[in-house]
């Protein structure tokens, strides 16, 4: 693995048994993320998409080939070891924001950081550049259930950017929003990704989600192929 790609996955199958029989769900899955590259991963339920996801991030190992995270094999890394890697170079970002509802604002983007073991006074100062980067320096003491539904996905953004991860990976990160605030939220991953040079992995349902990344791939049956897409 060169230092221009972030994430790698080669030959990657994965089964699940369910019933007497087990089901494959990825088949020889072969991908390579460059270093700050838009990549969306397109298909229909039940294709394989998130299960991908899943294994590019370490959140679960597959059943032959390996994925490796800047240049890292997680199927030689414990558990304990995943994890570390994944604070360290992986952020997450879902449909649904998983904020923590006790905490505010500030409080859940410094988290990551406070997990790695920086102090609370440094983490809470990288967590407020990132939420003023997002445009909510003006919020940073409101609670989850005091933000609208496009601040709360914006607060989710700034969590899964605050180290500065290799990739973020995002599962329908704007499948929960209104239009309006949809495109709100892809501008800001674009400007974002451009800023920092992260690199992004979207799976999504949505045709203008797919359109802001420079690749586009497409999963159908456990198998994933590339299709043309121009570059925004």
């Amino acid at each position: 693995m060169t230092d221009s790609l972030a994430l790698e996955c080669v030959a990657l199958y994965k089964e699940f048994t369910e019933g007497p029989e087990p089901v494959t769900v990825l088949k020889a899955v072969n991908l390579e993320i460059k270093r700050g590259e838009r990549v969306a991963i397109v298909g229909n339920s039940g294709s394989g998409k998130t299960t991908l996801l899943n294994l590019l991030g370490g959140l679960a190992l597959p059943s032959s080939g390996h994925v490796k995270v800047a240049g890292h094999n997680l199927n030689a890394l414990n558990g304990n070891q995943r994890g570390q890697l994944r604070n360290k170079h992986i952020g997450f970002i879902y449909q649904f924001h998983h904020l923590l509802p006790e905490f505010d604002a500030i409080e859940n983007v410094a988290m990551p950081l406070l997990i790695r073991g920086i102090s609370r006074k440094k983490s809470n100062v990288q967590a407020e550049e990132l939420l003023e980067s997002v445009g909510l320096g003006h919020r940073l003491k409101h609670k989850p259930s005091e933000l609208s539904g496009g601040e709360r996905q914006r607060v989710a953004i700034a969590r899964a950017l605050v180290t500065k991860p290799t990739c973020v990976l995002a599962d329908e990160p704007t499948g929960n929003l209104d239009s309006h605030t949809a495109q709100a939220v892809r501008d800001l991953m674009v400007a974002l990704n451009e800023r920092f040079n992260i690199s992004f992995v979207t799976v999504t349902h949505s045709d203008s989600l797919a359109g802001m990344a420079q690749r586009v791939l497409e999963m159908s049956d456990g198998v994933l192929k590339e299709r043309e897409q121009s570059v925004v």
